[in-house]
This record gives structure tokens, sequence and C-alpha cells, in this order.
């Protein structure tokens, strides 16, 4: 596996990047593998990870830059009949980047456009750079990416279902920890954290005094941000962390990883899914669960939770960790209360509570019949 590309199978996680400048060695961008990058254009797109360094993307972010460029890259290796690792700059025209970008076409418009942005920020970078004369982005087409629904667990229930079978434990398996799988479920469901924030809390991050307690969650970008406790789930986790004292002996330290397997390990983002998903089928909501999505489904039902119970989008966007408004605002979209209830000032609603039909082709009640029947002025206006 080249060092700098993610592994498939676990998604780009634990992925190592170099701190210098994310670079990939070998893959689209080296030529070969095991071939060092030495084309004009692998050496800009070393660079350009260079001058973003000061931002300090997470691994994750910088794996996601590095697939957008090398998946365009090895289509302009291709259309242009040169090593991916010696590719000019001329060779950027925009004949050959709509032919890259025609190529990857079968992949879905959210990743297109993702990609498109990314290349879009990289010559960004070589105009200011004076690389090349102007942004040739602006020529190639990219989708319109339709907005997305918040892919929440439907069912009225399914939240007391997932919770109760979750405190119970899985009858299935072969070593029940309950407590750590109802203070996971809980934490996901009152927190509204990503995967991968809930596999870094630490012990250290929950903080404050009991009753008052946050819990301090590094989200996309390394942004910080703190999410209240409130003490039923203060208590959950507590348990946990009083029945993991019992199964392994010792002191705790502060920055031990807070949910672990049960061998005391960190908990990884395959024991994560495989928990989660069992805790669905058990609960027999698994049919609930939108398509795609499996841990995120609880921080969307979080989210959604909250707007039908009057969060604002400014509330919404701190709880969640969104850098814009706009991402969050689908939330109170989806729930949209005040929308509803403008609907319904309709005249017709109190009009329909005031008649009731009868029998099927019978004449509503409260309605005369129409005695114009049969007379061609009828229709008129």
């Amino acid at each position: 596996m080249n060092p700098g590309r993610p592994d498939p199978a676990v998604g780009g996680a634990d992925e190592t990047i170099d701190g210098r400048a994310g670079r990939v060695e070998g893959g689209a961008a080296g030529g070969g593998a095991g071939a060092p990058a030495t084309g004009e254009l692998a050496v800009a797109i070393d660079e350009f990870f260079l001058a973003r360094a000061p931002r300090k993307h997470s691994p994750n972010t910088l794996a996601a830059y590095r697939r957008d460029l090398d998946a365009i890259v090895g289509e302009l290796a291709i259309a242009t009949g040169r090593p991916a690792g010696e590719l000019a700059i001329d060779d950027l025209g925009i004949p050959n980047l709509r032919r890259a970008f025609a190529a990857i076409a079968h992949q879905s418009a959210a990743t297109i456009a993702r990609t498109w942005s990314t290349w879009n920020q990289l010559f960004t970078f070589l105009v200011a750079e004076g690389t090349v004369a102007g942004n040739p982005m602006a020529a190639v087409d990219k989708p319109r990416v339709p907005k997305s629904r918040p892919k929440a667990i439907t069912g009225d229930d399914s939240v007391q279902r997932l919770l109760r079978v979750a405190a119970r434990g899985r009858s299935g398996a072969r070593d029940p920890w309950p407590e750590r799988d109802f203070a996971v479920i809980t934490t996901l469901l009152t927190c509204g954290l990503r995967l991968s924030e809930l596999l870094d809390l630490t012990v250290r991050s929950i903080d404050g005094p009991s009753g008052e307690r946050v819990i301090g969650v590094r989200g996309k970008g390394n942004k910080e941000r703190t999410v209240p406790l409130e003490p039923e789930v203060e208590a959950v986790i507590e348990r946990y962390l009083g029945s993991r004292a019992r199964r392994f002996p010792g002191r705790l330290p502060a920055d031990a990883p807070l949910f672990v397997a049960n061998d005391g390990e960190g908990m990884r983002r395959g024991a994560l899914h495989y928990l989660v998903e069992q805790l669905y089928r058990e609960a027999g909501i698994r049919t609930r669960v939108p398509a795609g999505a499996l841990v995120h489904a609880l921080r969307h039902t979080f989210a959604t939770s909250l707007a039908r119970n009057g969060a604002s989008g400014t509330e919404l966007q701190m709880l969640l960790g969104h850098e814009s408004l706009a991402t969050t605002q689908r939330y109170v979209d989806a729930t949209a209360r005040e929308t509803r209830a403008a609907a319904r000032s309709n005249d017709a609603y109190r009009a329909l509570a005031t008649i009731r039909v009868d029998e099927p082709g019978g004449e509503p009640d409260g309605e005369p019949p129409d005695d114009r029947a049969g007379d061609p002025a009828g229709d008129a206006g």
C-alpha cells in the first residue's frame, strides 16, 4: 500500500501523511511504486500541500485532497500519454482537464464536485504563485449537487428500542458488555458526534464539575468544540467507566481512549460499525436506517430531533461543529416547524374541519349540490 494513500479496507482512518507536504511516494502523482515525483506538476502539488500546512488539516482531510488530485493526475497521464510523475504544468490545458473530468463522470455528483473544488483550490494557489496565468477550472463543467436530506433513523419508537437493547446487552454477544454498548449509543445520540470524533475521545475529554460537565470534541479540520453532558448521560458514562475498571483493574490514564473494545484497546472503526449494526438488528430497526448511513445516522437523528424541538440553526451549528450555517440549515428545513405552521394557516384546512364525507361518492355534509350540473355555463370562470 502506498504510504500516503488510504487503505480501502479502513477508509483512510489510520492514514499516515507526510507532515511536510502530504506527499505520496508512488501512485498517480509519483509515477510508479516507490518512484519519487519529479515532474513539474508533482512538485507544484507538493508545494500546494506545504503552503497549506499551517492550516493543520487532519490526516483524513489531507488524504481526501490527495485522492482528488491523484484521480485527475491519473486521467491526465492517460490523456497525454506521459507517466504521471512526469506531467508538466503545460499539460494542464483546458482540453486535457475536460477529458480527465469526463473520465470520472461515472462517479457520484458529490465526488466530482469535491474533486473539482480541490483542483480549483490548487489552481488558485498556482495563480498566486505565478506558476500559471489564470485558473482554467471555470471552463471545466461540474455537476450541480442536489441538497441531501438528513439521513435520520425513522420511526417514533426507534430511539427507545435501540437504547433499550443496548442497555440490556446483545443476546448473541460472546462477551457482552452492556454498560459499554449503552454508553456508546447514548453518547452518539445525545452529543451528535461523528464516528471519528467518538473514537478520538479520551478520558480527559470529559471536563467540568458534576452536573455541569461537557465533552471536548476535536472535529473536522482539528476544530474544537464542547458539547454539554446532561446528568443522565454523565451517569451512563460513569457506570461504563466503573465496569471498565472492574474488567481492567489499574490506573486509568487521562489520555487513554474513552471507549475501548473488549480487549481493553481503543475501539476502532470496524468494531464500532459492527456494534452499531448488531444493535440496530436486535432492536428490529435496521430497515429504518437510511441507505449509506450507519453510525452517522445517529448524528443525523440527534440533529433532526433538536431541530424538531425548536433548536435554532446557530445552536445546531455549534453543537454539530459545522463550519457553514448552510450545512446545518438542512436539519431545520427538514423539520420545518415554521413552514408547516404557515401551510396550516391555509383557509382550506379550516374548511376541511367542517366537512364530513358520509360515504364514497356521497355529497359531503355542509356542501349544497351543484344545481348547474350539465349546464355548459357551469364551468365558466
